[in-house]
């Protein structure tokens, strides 16, 4: 069956679900004051334009992009159903995440995740993807606890520069 990544609402009932799956994680393998994983609240901000992904009418992904400026933007909520997960669906939602950037001409796009071992899978991701680590951007801080990523969108060919 057919992936299919949309624009959704962070309110509806297997999203909420998800999320808060998300978040409990995040809050698991995090200490207190490093877990930079948004709420629904934090997803509504207008900045945010937030996706899931349905296989089959089933929810097994989310993600969301949010404007930082004109040129840069971060990558937000990266979330597999653990049903889903080994199948592509964070690969297919972070190119989804990259080819939306591109197509809003951002000429940046950037994240932040754990350093702790339950986030490895997600740091092999974004590094196989093209992704960089680099300094802290926005409000995040320097600490044992966050790896900030930057990849560059190449404008000539609207897509992002993929690692080779």
């Amino acid at each position: 069956m057919a992936l299919v990544i949309a624009v959704d609402d962070p309110r509806v009932e297997d999203v909420r679900a998800l999320l808060e799956v998300h978040l409990t994680f995040s809050r698991g393998v995090t200490p207190p004051g490093h877990v930079h994983a948004l709420g629904i609240d934090g997803l509504l901000d207008p900045a945010v334009t937030f996706f899931s992904a349905h296989r089959g009418g089933v929810l097994v992904g989310i993600g969301a992009l949010k404007r930082l400026d004109a040129s840069h933007a971060e990558v937000k909520s990266m979330h597999t159903s653990e049903a889903a997960r080994g199948q592509g669906v964070g690969r297919a939602m972070v190119d989804h995440l990259l080819a939306v950037a591109a197509e809003r001409n951002y000429q940046r796009v950037s994240l932040e995740t754990g350093t702790m071992d339950a986030f490895a899978p997600a740091r092999s991701l974004y590094t196989k993807v093209g992704f960089a680590p680099c300094e802290p951007f926005g409000e995040y801080t320097a600490n044992p606890y966050s790896i900030c990523m930057t990849m560059t969108i190449d404008p000539a060919s609207r897509r992002p520069n993929e690692k080779r």
